[in-house]
């Protein structure tokens, strides 16, 4: 029997909800996003620290009756999660940055560098970028991309974090690179920005590719973010994001991940790897192609948790 009632602890950051949910969607399971906010003097401390996890966060995300899974992902949900285990079954996505015993189960991407008895481990993040889901995406979009050339270049832009930046004058030189491409390969180009793009970014981006016919998502009206990861015939996507690169690498798509000033030991690593398994390759201006099969490990882990649960 699986749980009448799932919460899905994330704060309020796109890439943790897709984990979590992408999660519950591929186990089958009824669940309710719970956004975890931090209040007063928590707010200043490592989750690691806080002394009582359940006072550190706004009373209306844990409000009771406690269901019978929670499903958490990041670090603020880790604290949480780890302080109701006595009372109900937690799962948490990423490593948790505490003791692993303190969770009935982990599921983490290999570039957490996690394992152990209650671990799962991951190729990509977990995300909602399922064959049904791009399906459908495919068959809304098609009539509405027609009008580009192929072979269709999706390009997904992210933004600065605390690891790489992507500001105007970056944005700049990836739309000269881009626009290169567009001419020297003679392909179409979709891009759309994200939630965290600057839009001195974007500005940069659509004034290099719009005067070359590339379409450029302007924020308003439906995201065509799924409809071009099922219809490009490769994505380039900025490095910042692992959420990005893993939902472009369940497509049947080859995948192309562009550098961006700064570093991150753990991005990198998530790269290589995938570059080592012959899925992604560095975006050096040019389109290219190759032979690829989606790369998913969502709904294996889902089934790996479920079988453990006894759902």
């Amino acid at each position: 029997m699986k749980p009448a009632a799932t919460w899905l602890l994330t704060e309020d950051y796109a890439g943790l909800r897709a984990q979590a949910l992408g999660l519950a969607e591929a186990a089958g399971l009824a669940a309710e996003p719970r956004l975890l906010r931090p209040r007063g003097l928590w707010r200043h401390l490592p989750p690691a620290l806080w002394a009582a996890p359940r006072r550190a966060v706004a009373a209306e995300a844990l409000a009771t009756p406690l269901p019978e899974l929670l499903i958490g992902a990041g670090g603020k949900a880790a604290a949480v999660v780890a302080a109701l285990r006595r009372l109900v079954r937690g799962v948490i996505v990423q490593h948790p940055r505490m003791n692993p015993r303190r969770f009935d189960l982990i599921i983490a991407a290999r570039h957490d560098g996690i394992t152990g008895a209650n671990v799962i481990v991951t190729r990509t993040a977990l995300h909602g970028a399922t064959p049904a889901r791009l399906a459908a995406a495919a068959a809304q979009w098609a009539p509405r991309l027609a009008h580009l050339p192929r072979p269709l270049v999706a390009v997904l832009v992210g933004g600065t974090n605390g690891r790489y930046r992507l500001d105007a004058a970056v944005a700049a030189a990836l739309g000269a690179q881009l626009a290169a491409m567009m001419r020297a390969d003679r392909v179409g180009l979709a891009l759309t920005p994200s939630r965290r793009t600057d839009p001195a970014a974007t500005r940069a981006l659509a004034a290099a590719l719009a005067p070359l016919g590339a379409m450029i998502w302007d924020g308003k009206g439906e995201n065509p973010y799924f409809g071009l990861l099922a219809l490009a015939d490769a994505i380039v996507v900025t490095a910042d994001s692992v959420s990005m690169i893993s939902e472009a690498c369940a497509t049947a798509a080859p995948v192309l991940v562009a550098p961006l000033p700064g570093r991150s030991r753990r991005q990198g690593m998530f790269v290589q790897g995938l570059i080592d398994d012959g899925r992604v390759r560095p975006f050096q201006g040019r389109f290219a192609a190759w032979p690829v099969t989606p790369l998913d490990d969502t709904a294996a882990a889902a089934a790996e948790m479920c079988r453990r649960f006894g759902y």
